[in-house]
Protein backbone atom coordinates (compact mmCIF):
# COMPACT_ATOMS: atom_id res chain seq x y z
CA UNK A 1 0.00 0.00 0.00
CA UNK A 2 0.92 3.46 -0.96
CA UNK A 3 1.95 6.09 1.69
CA UNK A 4 -0.34 8.44 -0.54
CA UNK A 5 -3.52 6.28 -0.16
CA UNK A 6 -2.25 5.75 4.08
CA UNK A 7 -2.25 9.06 5.24
CA UNK A 8 -6.18 9.66 4.11
CA UNK A 9 -6.94 6.09 5.91
CA UNK A 10 -5.44 6.85 8.74
CA UNK A 11 -6.45 10.23 9.76
CA UNK A 12 -10.07 8.94 8.04
CA UNK A 13 -10.05 6.49 11.33
CA UNK A 14 -8.14 9.13 13.67
CA UNK A 15 -11.13 11.66 12.59
CA UNK A 16 -13.87 9.08 12.61
CA UNK A 17 -12.96 7.05 15.83
CA UNK A 18 -15.10 7.54 18.80
CA UNK A 19 -13.84 9.92 21.53
CA UNK A 20 -14.06 8.48 25.25
CA UNK A 21 -17.36 9.80 26.81
CA UNK A 22 -17.13 11.45 30.22
CA UNK A 23 -17.49 8.64 32.62
CA UNK A 24 -20.42 8.90 34.51
CA UNK A 25 -20.00 5.76 36.87
CA UNK A 26 -19.03 4.59 40.31
CA UNK A 27 -15.89 4.25 41.17
CA UNK A 28 -14.71 2.80 44.42
CA UNK A 29 -11.59 5.31 46.35
CA UNK A 30 -11.16 4.12 49.73
CA UNK A 31 -12.41 0.38 51.91
CA UNK A 32 -11.21 -0.09 55.32
CA UNK A 33 -12.25 -3.03 57.49
CA UNK A 34 -11.99 -2.79 61.27
CA UNK A 35 -12.38 -5.45 63.81
CA UNK A 36 -14.76 -4.25 66.38
CA UNK A 37 -16.79 -5.26 69.62
CA UNK A 38 -20.03 -7.43 67.39
CA UNK A 39 -16.91 -8.96 64.41
CA UNK A 40 -15.73 -6.74 61.21
CA UNK A 41 -17.10 -3.17 59.88
CA UNK A 42 -16.74 -1.71 57.01
CA UNK A 43 -16.14 1.52 55.44
CA UNK A 44 -15.85 2.49 52.26
CA UNK A 45 -16.04 5.75 49.67
CA UNK A 46 -17.45 5.57 46.61
CA UNK A 47 -16.91 8.57 43.63
CA UNK A 48 -20.48 9.10 42.28
CA UNK A 49 -21.40 10.51 39.12
CA UNK A 50 -24.98 10.72 37.48
CA UNK A 51 -25.38 11.35 34.22
CA UNK A 52 -27.80 13.58 33.30
CA UNK A 53 -30.76 11.75 32.22
CA UNK A 54 -30.18 10.31 35.96
CA UNK A 55 -30.03 13.56 37.57
CA UNK A 56 -33.29 15.01 35.69
CA UNK A 57 -35.46 11.60 36.59
CA UNK A 58 -34.09 12.18 40.30
CA UNK A 59 -35.05 16.17 39.98
CA UNK A 60 -38.50 15.12 39.14
CA UNK A 61 -38.87 12.98 41.99
CA UNK A 62 -37.89 9.37 40.78
CA UNK A 63 -36.43 7.72 44.21
CA UNK A 64 -33.17 5.66 43.01
CA UNK A 65 -32.22 2.78 45.16
CA UNK A 66 -28.01 1.89 45.04
CA UNK A 67 -27.47 -1.16 46.81
CA UNK A 68 -23.91 -1.99 48.01
CA UNK A 69 -22.71 -5.27 47.98
CA UNK A 70 -19.89 -7.49 50.18
CA UNK A 71 -18.98 -10.75 49.46
CA UNK A 72 -16.36 -12.90 51.51
CA UNK A 73 -15.33 -16.31 49.18
CA UNK A 74 -12.76 -18.98 50.65
CA UNK A 75 -10.72 -20.40 48.03
CA UNK A 76 -10.63 -24.13 47.57
CA UNK A 77 -8.34 -26.11 45.13
CA UNK A 78 -10.78 -29.00 44.69
CA UNK A 79 -14.51 -27.46 43.84
CA UNK A 80 -16.01 -23.76 43.46
CA UNK A 81 -15.11 -21.23 45.98
CA UNK A 82 -17.10 -21.46 49.07
CA UNK A 83 -19.49 -18.42 49.26
CA UNK A 84 -19.37 -17.20 53.33
CA UNK A 85 -21.18 -14.26 53.51
CA UNK A 86 -23.03 -12.40 51.13
CA UNK A 87 -24.03 -9.02 52.46
CA UNK A 88 -26.37 -6.07 50.95
CA UNK A 89 -26.93 -2.32 52.12
CA UNK A 90 -29.93 -0.85 50.58
CA UNK A 91 -29.51 3.55 50.05
CA UNK A 92 -32.46 5.41 48.75
CA UNK A 93 -31.76 8.95 47.18
CA UNK A 94 -35.26 10.81 46.48
CA UNK A 95 -36.20 14.82 46.13
CA UNK A 96 -39.17 16.12 47.50
CA UNK A 97 -40.71 18.89 45.69
CA UNK A 98 -42.60 20.36 48.59
CA UNK A 99 -39.98 21.07 50.88
CA UNK A 100 -37.30 21.16 47.73
CA UNK A 101 -34.79 18.95 49.60
CA UNK A 102 -33.06 15.83 48.39
CA UNK A 103 -33.51 12.68 51.09
CA UNK A 104 -30.98 9.57 51.78
CA UNK A 105 -32.65 6.87 53.61
CA UNK A 106 -30.74 4.06 55.05
CA UNK A 107 -33.23 1.61 56.72
CA UNK A 108 -34.94 3.73 59.25
CA UNK A 109 -32.50 7.12 58.85
CA UNK A 110 -33.33 9.66 57.02
CA UNK A 111 -31.00 12.56 55.93
CA UNK A 112 -31.92 15.48 53.85
CA UNK A 113 -29.88 18.00 51.97
CA UNK A 114 -30.47 21.38 50.19
CA UNK A 115 -28.80 20.51 46.96
CA UNK A 116 -27.97 17.14 44.91
CA UNK A 117 -24.04 16.94 45.12
CA UNK A 118 -24.47 17.58 48.83
CA UNK A 119 -26.89 14.43 49.27
CA UNK A 120 -24.42 12.73 46.42
CA UNK A 121 -21.41 13.44 48.85
CA UNK A 122 -22.96 11.60 51.97
CA UNK A 123 -23.98 8.67 49.63
CA UNK A 124 -20.93 8.06 48.48
CA UNK A 125 -19.71 7.35 52.07
CA UNK A 126 -20.42 4.39 53.65
CA UNK A 127 -19.67 3.93 57.51
CA UNK A 128 -19.08 1.19 60.10
CA UNK A 129 -21.54 -1.13 58.32
CA UNK A 130 -21.25 -4.62 60.36
CA UNK A 131 -20.55 -7.14 57.86
CA UNK A 132 -19.41 -9.89 59.88
CA UNK A 133 -20.58 -10.85 63.12
CA UNK A 134 -17.85 -12.08 65.39
CA UNK A 135 -19.04 -16.33 65.60
CA UNK A 136 -20.46 -16.11 62.33
CA UNK A 137 -17.51 -17.30 60.10
CA UNK A 138 -14.32 -19.35 60.87
CA UNK A 139 -10.58 -18.05 60.99
CA UNK A 140 -8.64 -18.15 57.66
CA UNK A 141 -7.90 -16.36 54.36
CA UNK A 142 -10.84 -15.13 52.35
CA UNK A 143 -11.28 -12.75 49.30
CA UNK A 144 -13.02 -10.17 49.73
CA UNK A 145 -15.25 -8.49 47.07
CA UNK A 146 -17.21 -5.06 46.80
CA UNK A 147 -19.35 -2.89 44.60
CA UNK A 148 -21.91 -0.59 44.52
CA UNK A 149 -24.62 -0.40 41.75
CA UNK A 150 -28.27 1.52 41.20
CA UNK A 151 -30.86 -1.15 41.31
CA UNK A 152 -33.06 -1.08 38.69
CA UNK A 153 -35.21 -3.37 39.58
CA UNK A 154 -36.38 -0.76 42.56
CA UNK A 155 -37.39 1.80 39.55
CA UNK A 156 -40.52 2.83 38.78
CA UNK A 157 -42.12 0.14 35.75
CA UNK A 158 -42.08 2.47 32.98
CA UNK A 159 -38.08 3.18 33.71
CA UNK A 160 -37.57 -0.40 34.23
CA UNK A 161 -38.23 -0.98 30.83
CA UNK A 162 -36.27 2.22 29.50
CA UNK A 163 -33.06 0.80 31.76
CA UNK A 164 -33.17 -2.56 29.62
CA UNK A 165 -32.82 -0.90 26.57
CA UNK A 166 -30.59 2.16 27.39
CA UNK A 167 -26.87 1.86 29.07
CA UNK A 168 -27.39 5.67 30.98
CA UNK A 169 -29.59 3.95 33.13
CA UNK A 170 -26.61 1.02 33.91
CA UNK A 171 -24.52 2.50 36.64
CA UNK A 172 -22.53 0.30 38.91
CA UNK A 173 -18.88 0.11 39.87
CA UNK A 174 -16.84 -2.82 39.11
CA UNK A 175 -16.17 -5.59 41.57
CA UNK A 176 -13.24 -4.73 43.98
CA UNK A 177 -11.05 -7.19 45.16
CA UNK A 178 -8.53 -7.78 47.64
CA UNK A 179 -7.30 -10.67 50.65
CA UNK A 180 -9.01 -10.65 53.85
CA UNK A 181 -6.98 -12.66 56.93
CA UNK A 182 -9.94 -13.67 59.62
CA UNK A 183 -8.73 -14.00 62.87
CA UNK A 184 -9.77 -16.36 65.36
CA UNK A 185 -11.99 -15.02 67.92
CA UNK A 186 -10.55 -14.11 71.49
CA UNK A 187 -12.81 -16.17 73.80
CA UNK A 188 -11.95 -14.69 77.74
CA UNK A 189 -12.06 -18.08 80.18
CA UNK A 190 -14.77 -17.94 82.64
CA UNK A 191 -13.55 -17.39 85.96
CA UNK A 192 -13.54 -20.56 88.24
Amino acid sequence: MSLRLLVPLLLALALGWPAPARAENIEISHILIEVNDEGYALDADFEIELNPRLEDAVNKGVAMYFQVEFELARNRWYWFDERAVNRQLMLRLSYHALTRQYRISRGALHQSFSSLPEALRVLSRVRSWQVLERAEIDAGDYQAALRMRLDVTQLPKPFQVNALTSREWNLASEWRRWPLKIKAPVTEKAPQ
